[in-house]
Parts: structure tokens; sequence; C-alpha cells
């Protein structure tokens, strides 16, 4: 019963994606404040009907109708029910399901955010939505339908989801926070396509476009922080950051839409760049559709990759359809976009911008090449190619730490033309960075690039205190995207140092620890003490109890652990971490028995300041979308008017 209600859901949302999507194009060509109307009640109804099909499996997967053949693959009596609940986005068609409802959460959100307007920009962009949730309504109709009935006898119980999934409550958090980064793209691609085909971005479209932008870059940040962090407390290598394809698959749309939403500050300063700036959101949805295809075509073997299907060809066409579509209109329509703005001095804040956005694309090429040359040479030549490490050091270090000094120099430095006053502004900047060197350099930092980045580093971050000092004096209510941005940018150097200390100096070795014996690793000495066996409903587990010493005296007693999954041979380790703000001590279990164990031991640096890095990105992203007090509500003729613009 659940599997035709949900598969009615998909069908009913499919219809109404494609007629709204008819109908928003035809409303936008005829300029018809009616089929705006129309578009709009399509545009939740198709909503409506996604969230329908979602409740529809949740509720089959909590009460285990195992008739359902995506609860009968990841459904399981003995799985808790927390687990239960995210096993949705599990396997392929859970999360092409779970897609649609992220998407549809979006829409009528959206659609709700502007009841009061019936333009027909707006068809434009709703249409633009509805196209892409008619591709995805058509996956779950066909080949990645998540409803059909079970073939064989129903069965009495499943194997659970991928015990991966299970291992580690990120899991739980991890893949909504990139869902809603990859779906969301899809508004500001809605957005953009639509100023392309009206020929016009003026002030309240390019906030619009942007704050539309802002929140999926934020989800996507968060994401792949917490996707770093899971990679960290679960696959037991203590890294965070293999450059694994499915890695790379999150961070070029996060590339892209780091260099639009810089981009986009120049068409309401300068009144230019405003083709680019729609060209770059074009681009972030493309790659968010790629990444998608990364994760769940089965094409790329990685170990985030957790579903085989034969959606590939399928899913390529689409991606091949939206790229000519958007080449297309943009071929046809930038030029209608660009003002008559007039760019600044060579030594300038959009000299400065410019050359950040050349850097954006750069690494965001460097990332694309790396990532899939490996299957390009593959389909073409037969032969296996893999680019690891060595190839994104050699490449994209370089270009990480020149965009890491241009978020200090960029805001440093003037509109227009450069005034003696603020380039004498660069000094103590500039002073700041050669003591953050030097002070790298007493504690034996000695490699070439973590060195740059610790001058840069400092360099930036005395520019954002000191501009973040001039915002506050203004006013927090007045000065929120500023000083959101500011936030934003204390976080990413927090992250880049954390970085580039962790990957140059990381010091790691395997050991034998028997029972009751010391053993001396940087500093500290561990002593296995015993081990302890839990069962629990979906796993056995067994825990190794080590002391941790630091000049005689016990600090900690870590507990790495084996987990044991009845449907997976080999068990999955969950190391066990001691942190303090100068490095982390990391213990990955790799056997164990009653008199001893082999361990893995790491001393990583400066590891804590990534996470909190991320948190301070997320608190960033928040701010910057309040709305500033004093703001004057705008419509597309009219210009906005925020107090202190003239310092953001």
């Amino acid at each position: 019963m659940l599997g035709y209600l949900g598969m009615g859901c998909v069908l009913a949302a499919l219809v109404f994606a494609a007629a709204g999507s008819i109908v928003g194009f035809t409303a936008g060509r005829r300029e018809s404040p009616e089929g705006v109307k129309w578009t709009r009640w399509l545009g939740l109804a198709f909503s409506a009907c996604m969230i329908g099909a979602t409740v529809a499996m949740e509720v089959a997967l909590l009460t285990h109708d195992f008739s359902v053949r995506y609860v009968a693959q990841v459904g399981s009596l003995s799985t808790p029910t927390y687990i239960t609940i995210v096993s949705l986005w599990s396997s392929l068609e859970g999360s092409i399901l779970f897609w649609g409802f992220v998407l549809a959460l979006y829409i009528s959100i959206s659609i709700w955010l502007t009841h009061d307007r019936s333009s027909p920009a707006l068809a434009d962009a709703i249409a633009t939505w509805l196209g892409v949730g008619a591709f995805f309504c058509f996956l779950m109709a066909g080949p990645a339908n998540p409803f059909l009935p079970l073939a064989s006898p129903v069965m009495s119980d499943g194997p659970g989801p991928n015990p991966l999934l299970q291992n580690h409550i990120l899991m739980v958090v991890h893949p909504p926070m990139l869902y809603l980064g990859y779906v969301g793209m899809t508004i500001p691609f809605g957005f953009a396509i639509s100023a392309l085909l009206r020929g016009s971005l003026g002030p309240a479209e390019l906030k619009e476009l942007r704050n539309a932008l802002m929140v999926p870059w934020g989800f996507l940040s968060i994401g792949i922080v917490l996707g770093a962090w899971w990679a960290y407390d679960v696959l037991g290598w203590g890294g965070y950051w293999a450059w694994d394809p499915v890695e790379n698959a999150s961070l070029l749309p996060w590339l892209t839409g780091t260099a639009a939403l810089h981009s986009a500050m120049l068409p309401g300063r300068r009144g230019t760049m405003k083709g680019w700036t729609t060209t770059l959101v074009l681009v972030s949805f493309l790659l968010t559709l790629l990444g998608t295809f990364m994760t769940r075509s089965g094409v790329f073997n990685s170990v985030h990759s957790f579903s085989q299907s034969d959606i590939g060809p399928t899913f390529l066409g689409f991606i091949a359809i939206t790229l000519v579509f958007s080449v297309v209109v943009v071929a046809m329509r930038i030029d209608r976009l660009e003002g008559e703005g007039e760019g600044g001095a060579i030594v300038s804040r959009e000299s400065a911008f410019l050359l950040n956005n050349l850097l954006f694309v750069g690494l965001t090429f460097t990332v694309f090449i790396g990532t899939t040359y490996p299957l390009l040479a593959e389909a073409i030549r037969g032969t296996k190619v893999s680019v690891g490490e060595p190839y994104y050091n050699q490449m994209a270090v370089p270009l990480g730490v020149g965009i890491l000094f241009l978020m200090g120099v960029g805001p440093a430095l003037p509109w227009g033309q450069p005034t003696p006053e603020r380039m004498r502004a660069l000094i103590p900047p500039a002073v700041v960075g050669v003591l953050a060197g030097a002070l790298g350099w007493a504690f034996e930092v000695r490699t070439v690039w973590p060195v740059l980045a610790l001058v840069c580093a400092g360099f930036a971050a005395c520019v954002t205190v000191m501009e973040l000092y001039g915002a506050f004096r203004i006013g927090f209510a007045r000065q929120t995207r500023r000083i959101g941005g500011y936030v934003v940018h204390a976080g990413i150097i927090m992250m880049l140092v954390a970085v580039a200390m962790s990957s140059a100096y990381r010091v790691d070795t395997e050991m034998h620890l028997k029972k009751g014996v010391t053993v001396p690793f940087q500093g500290y000495t561990l002593t296995y003490t015993g081990k302890q066996t839990i069962e629990e409903s979906n796993r056995t587990r067994q825990l190794a109890s080590v002391d941790v010493r630091k000049d005689g005296q016990v600090i900690t007693t870590l507990s790495p652990a084996l987990n044991n999954y009845p449907q997976m041979g080999a068990p999955i380790g969950t190391p066990a971490v001691y942190t303090t703000a100068g490095h982390d001590l990391y213990l990955s279990l790799m056997s164990i028995d009653s008199g001893e164990i082999g361990v893995h031991a790491f001393q990583t640096p400066l590891m804590v300041w990534l996470w909190l890095g991320g948190g301070v990105v997320a608190l960033g992203t928040l701010i910057s979308l309040v709305p500033a007090r004093g703001t004057v509500a705008v419509r597309s003729s009219t210009p906005a008017v925020v107090p202190g613009a003239a310092e953001a």
C-alpha cells in the first residue's frame, strides 16, 4: 500500500513539474501575471507531492514494510531507529528521492518568500527549478524507482544499510548538509537563467541571486567539513582528505560558488562582471550535477560512494542537455547583462577580486582534471591511471596559498584608485604576516609552503580583524553582510592554517602494545590495560583501553574499537582521539586479543582548528544572511540602499 501511495505521489509530482516548467517559460515569454500565478501553484503542488512521497518511504522504513524493495535492501529489524530513518539516503533510489524532497523544500520556501511578486522573471526561475524537478521525478519513475514492490516472497528481515553509514553519528548529518548544498544550487541557477533570459540583473535581482547562492554555499561548506571529520573519525587512516573523487565532487562547486559570491560584489559596486557572475552560478550548478553523478552512478570507486547503478547514461544525458542549454543561453544573452561600469586601477580591490576569481577557477580546473582524467584515460585508452596526492600538492597548494594571500590583500585595497593612506594601511598586516612566519620558524616549521601559508595567514588575519573592527564601529545591525563575510574569512584562515600544518607535520607509526607494557610516542607513553566486548543490536564492538601518560601522569584513557557487522566480513574500526589546542593524539586499532593489540598511532598538529574553523564559517554565513537594519526594500528598478555599504 505504501509503495503504491509513494509511486502515485512521484508520478503526480512529475506531471506538476513538467506542466509547471512549460507554463512558467510560456508566462515568462508572454509576461503573463496569470501564468506566473499558475506556475507558483504548480510549483507548490510538485513540492507537496514530493514531500508526500518521502513521508510514505519513511513510514515504510520505520514499519519495516519489506514488500517495498528499497526497504528490503536497506532495512533491518535490528537497526536502531535513528539509523532506520537516515537509511533513506543510504542507497541509490532513496538518495534520489531525498534529492527530490530537498528540492521540494527549497522550491516551496522560495515561492513563499516571493509571495508578493508576480514578475515574469520569477516565472522563468520557477520554470527552471521545476524542469530540474521533472528530471529527478523521471528517474524515480524509471531507473531509480524507490517504490518498486519486492519481486520475490516478502522477507522477514533485511540486511540493513551499509555498515559504514552505521558506524558514526556524523552520517546522520553529513549527507543532508551536502544535499542541502548540492540541491540548493538549483535556486540560484534558476535566478541566473531568468536574468539571462530577461537580459537584466538589477540591484534587487543581484541581491536575490547572491542570497540564494549563499544558503547552499553555507550548507556545502558545512557538509565538506563534516565529511572530512567523518573520514578522520571512521576510516582509521589518521587523515581527513585524500583527494578522493567523491570528496573532490563536493569541493568543485564550492570553489566556483565561492568565486561567484566574490564576483557578485562587483556588479552592485562597479556595474561590471554581471555576465561572469551568472556564468559562475551556472557552472556551480552543473558541477553539483556532476557531483551527484560521481556519488551515485558507481562510475568512480570511492569509500564515499555507497551504491552502484545503471542510471549513469541517463544522468550524463541530463548533464549534457543542461550544459548545452546553459551555453546557448549565455552565448545569446550575456552581452545584454553587462553595464557601463569601469574597472579599477591595477592595484585596487576590483583587480584583487578579478585575480581571486582567476585563482578559484584555476584551482577548480586543476581539481577537475585530476578527478576526471583517470576515468577518461581508461575509457579512451583502456589503461588505468591514478592521480594522487603529489599531483594535487604540486598544482593546488600554490593556488591555495595565493587565494589565502588575496584574502588579506583584497579587503585592504581601495575601490577604484589607490591612495597613499590606504596603501600605508598594508604595513601593519605585512608586519603581522612576517611575525607569523617567524613564529612558525621558531616552532621548527621549515617547509616552504607551510611557512608561506603562515605568512599569508598572518597578513589576512590582521586585515580581517581591522575590517571587523571598522564594521562594528559602524554598528552590527547595519553591517551584517560585511561582518558575516569577514567572520567567514576568519574561519577559512583557521582551516587553511590547520590544513597546511597537519598535512606537512603529521607523525605516525604502527606498534604492538602488550598488556601492561609502556611504549613511548611523541612525548606520551601508551599502556594497553585490557579489552572489552559490547553486544549491540546491529553490531559487536571490541574496545581496547589504552592509558595515555605525560610526565608520568595518566591524562586520559583512549578506547579505540573494532566493530563487527553481520553483513560485513572485515571489522570496521573506530579510532580514539585525544585533542589539545596544539595537536591530536590519534589511535587506530588494527588487531586485538587479550594480551596484545596492534595500533596505528598518529600525532597531527592543529587538527581542532580545522573543525572550529568550519563552525566559524557556518556562523559567518548565518550572519551574512541577516538583513541589515536600515536596508531599503527594493524592486528591480530601484537601487539598494544599505547604510555603510561604501565600506563593505
